[in-house]
């Protein structure tokens, strides 16, 4: 269990505090508009109205003591990268901090975030892969070459065995775990056979997966 500190919360940060709270985490946030706080209220350890921007009210939080700190902050840019700044300053120990262009990365990154997510960029690629294939059910990207995809299995690939196919040789990628009436077995083996009602979770390069789609 992490103690996490969560700035912001606008729709972005009430999924995240909504997510933290069912893996058991401490979320204490900070929100100036009150009806934000109380809308995210079952899903904080403790939330508080104020500005994030005051050095005073931050530091008296204690920044040091936290695992992790989130600025979520979306329609205002100079108060996110101020608090990004004041939090580096105080103690924080990892500090991810929220952007919506890569002029604002460039910025939080030098004024102190460890990390940058782009949560509008990274929705919008993952939405353009998962629709634009009838096949494609679910993408997760690992870096810029390499992502995690699960795919119904190819026509040509059904009623054979993981053995059979020798998909790392052939393909290029590797079949991870196989998906059944929603629930994943990664138990896989040599002598697991595909079938047609199944989903399988490849890995490997977003090319090679590719020639796997055109099947």
């Amino acid at each position: 269990m992490k103690s996490v500190l969560l700035i912001g919360l606008g729709r972005y940060g009430r999924h995240i505090a909504k997510k933290l709270w069912e893996l058991h985490h401490e979320v204490l946030a900070v929100e100036r508009v009150e009806e934000r706080v109380n809308m995210a209220l079952p899903y904080l350890t403790r939330g508080l109205i104020g500005d994030s921007t005051n050095r005073a009210f931050l530091e008296s939080l204690g920044i040091p003591n936290f695992d992790l700190a989130i600025v979520a902050i979306g329609d205002d840019f100079q108060s996110s990268l101020e608090t990004t700044s004041l939090l580096k300053e105080l103690g924080a120990k990892l500090v991810v901090s929220r952007a919506a262009r890569g002029i604002h990365a460039k910025f939080l990154l030098r004024n102190g975030a460890d990390q940058v997510v782009y949560p509008e960029k990274q929705l919008a690629i993952w939405t353009a892969i998962r629709y634009s294939s009838d096949r494609v059910l679910d993408y997760f990207e690992l870096d810029r070459d390499h992502a995690v995809y699960e795919i119904a299995v190819p026509g040509a690939w059904a009623g054979r065995t993981v053995g059979e196919l020798d998909v790392r040789r052939a393909w290029h990628v590797n079949i991870m775990a196989v998906k059944r009436d929603g629930h994943i077995d990664a138990g896989i083996s040599p002598a697991t056979r595909l079938e047609p009602s199944m989903t399988i979770l490849l890995i490997g390069r977003n090319d090679d997966i590719q020639r796997v789609l055109k099947l």
